[in-house]
């Protein structure tokens, strides 16, 4: 027999009150404060701000701390309260090449022009627990690291100089905001850039990695990733001229992959591209694995014969706001379509009852 859960409002009340004493915790244990969050996990804090397409560290941090570490709770929450937010106008393309660099490393050339900066990362270091970092007491000092000042030239630049890969003229055009209109296919480069940057991270990177093992004939080297905040301007049409306002920190790469040229592009390189807010080098590496691999009619390469080139497929399912909220409904009462689901059931397997029995008896 089958029961309605019974409870209503006086049960979902407690469930808010239970979820608020799990989120604290054992009060022996000091409370966790924006500030803590925002510092000591940035790179949770990045990925929140990325797919919730909302730089602001504190509010992601707060984010973080509401839904007890579920990030993509957390990006549920940013993208919510963006909503509510008024826009006032549209920033100025920012100018990667520009960047004041924290890391910046290219796969292509050992000495790159500019430099290489190594930057934050854990490449380097070996996976093996830090038991140091468990232990209580003052934080030892650690010398100040800097990055690149002045400005770094794309490395790419150095390759388009030689005509060796291929040229992409910069468009003006003002970009599709998916946020405000509803994803339609075809979709342009741009719009697909987007859907990319908030898609989850964890799809993306399982698209690129099928690229990588042969499932979009594609093979790419960071030709560079870069790391470091950009300066952020607004056009003012009472003043004239564009004003700063601000500056974001980015993760930028470019990939520089083989093309063996078709029947409208020649032999040369071709770029994957993948911008992020915050350091999220993993997401932008990725992010340009699958961009390149999207590229494939407009390079007029054969077929679409994997995953990763087929637009609607990874667009229409790298979100993962939609995702959950399509995946989690499934936990809510659905009482109604079970029973009649349930009684379906029943009438096939009464039916099929009944034709075995009656092949039994002509037998």
């Amino acid at each position: 027999m089958y029961v309605a859960v019974k409870g209503g409002e006086r049960a979902i009340d407690n469930a808010h009150a239970w979820l608020a004493e799990e989120r604290r915790g054992d009060l022996s244990v000091a409370e966790l404060s924006i500030a803590q969050i925002r510092e000591q996990l940035s790179l949770a804090v990045n990925r929140v701000m990325a797919e919730g397409s909302l730089f602001d560290p504190d509010l992601a941090a707060l984010a973080i701390k509401q839904s007890r570490g579920d990030l993509i709770e957390a990006i549920f929450l940013i993208r919510a309260y963006r909503t509510t937010l008024p826009r006032f106008g549209m920033t100025r393309p920012v100018e990667t090449g520009e960047m004041r660099c924290d890391r910046r490393i290219s796969a292509t050339f050992k000495d790159a022009p500019g430099g290489q900066v190594l930057g934050p990362t854990f490449d380097y270091t070996h996976r093996l627990l830090d038991f140091k970092l468990a232990a209580e007491g003052e934080p030892v000092p650690v010398p100040e690291a800097e990055g690149r000042a002045e400005p770094t030239p794309h490395i790419t630049e150095f390759l388009a100089d030689e005509d060796l890969i291929q040229t992409e003229p910069r468009d003006d055009t003002e970009p599709r905001d998916i946020t405000r209109q509803p994803m339609s296919y075809p979709a342009d480069r741009a719009t697909r850039a987007q859907a990319l940057t908030r898609g989850d991270e964890g799809f993306v990177l399982s698209l690129a990695y099928s690229t990588q093992r042969g499932y979009a004939k594609n093979h790419a080297f960071v030709g560079e990733l870069r790391i470091g905040m950009v300066d952020v301007e607004m056009e003012i049409p009472e003043l004239g001229f564009a004003i700063d306002i601000g500056e974001v920190q980015l993760t930028e790469c470019e990939t520089v992959n083989q093309f063996k040229g078709s029947k409208t592009e020649p032999p040369q390189f071709t770029r994957g591209y993948g911008l992020v807010f915050g350091q999220t080098e993993r997401k932008a590496i990725s992010m340009a694995l699958v961009d390149r691999a999207l590229r494939w009619e407009e390079l007029g390469e054969d077929d679409k014969g994997a995953p990763a080139q087929d637009e609607e497929f990874v667009l229409s399912h790298c979100d993962n706001i939609q995702a959950t909220g399509f995946l989690e409904h499934i936990k809510l009462p659905h009482y109604v379509d079970f029973q009649s689901e349930l009684e379906l059931v029943r009438k096939m397997r009464r039916e099929a009852a009944d034709a075995a029995a009656a092949r039994e008896a002509a037998q």
